[in-house]
């Protein structure tokens, strides 16, 4: 799809047609960035967005474990660790 830039002041601008913004789930805010000479305007998200429902979705396997209890003691363990 081709479009024109349009005079916004002494920016330019473009006109996003409503079914773009709806496939790319696009609101009030966008976020902007430029890429190999390309404009790329993403959704506004906010940091670690959708982490919560990814982590609860994972479950829980029953076999976690911490890893320093899994690991056997070496020579420095014995001789030269302090707490």
């Amino acid at each position: 799809m081709k479009t024109t830039l349009v005079r916004i002041g002494n920016s330019r601008g473009i006109r996003i047609p409503k079914p773009l913004i709806e496939q790319c789930g696009l609101g009030e805010m966008v976020e902007l960035r430029v890429g190999k000479d390309c404009l790329i305007i993403s959704p506004d998200r906010r940091p670690r967005q959708g982490w919560d429902e990814a982590f609860q979705a994972s479950g829980h396997t029953g076999d976690d474990e911490l890893m320093l209890e899994a690991t056997k003691h070496n020579e420095f363990d014995r001789k030269e660790w302090r707490w």
